[in-house]
């Protein structure tokens, strides 16, 4: 016979993912939140990346670059492997990502850590402040 759930017992939480790009961070003072089922890495105000790794469309899995458009190009240079993100459409938005399948995956990941701890400014950007009417559901 099963045993009840306990339901005050405590859900063990999931280890993040790519949790070496943590590790890498460590000097700097970030901080982390769940986004669309993923981690994102803050630095200060600023969101610098986002780590996926969900079995739903694994070919958006990866280190994601918070940057604009008009950097890509440049972080190419750095990142050959890097590319748009396949769940976020066909047009072009500021965030680019570092594929989990890439030969290079884990150097390309450690390599935009030591841009985001030198302060890089092709890595991060401060999110738009929602205000309190957007913040308010809707209600039909």
């Amino acid at each position: 016979m099963p045993r009840p759930r306990d339901p005050f017992a405590v859900k063990p939480r999931k280890a993040p993912p790519f949790e070496f790009v943590l590790e890498a961070l460590a000097a700097l003072r970030y901080s982390t939140r769940p986004m669309f089922g993923c981690l994102a890495v803050y630095v200060g105000e600023k969101i610098v990346l986002i780590l996926r790794d969900k079995p739903a469309s694994p070919e958006s899995n990866g280190v994601w670059l918070a940057t604009t458009s008009d950097r890509h190009e440049s972080l190419r240079a750095e990142f050959p492997n890097m590319r748009p993100i396949p769940v976020l459409g066909d047009g072009v938005t500021g965030w680019q990502m570092l594929p989990v399948t890439a030969p290079d995956f884990e150097e390309s990941a450690l390599r935009a850590c030591e841009l985001i701890l030198a302060g890089d400014p092709r890595i991060g950007k401060t999110p738009k402040r929602r205000t309190a009417k957007a913040r308010r559901k809707r209600v039909p």
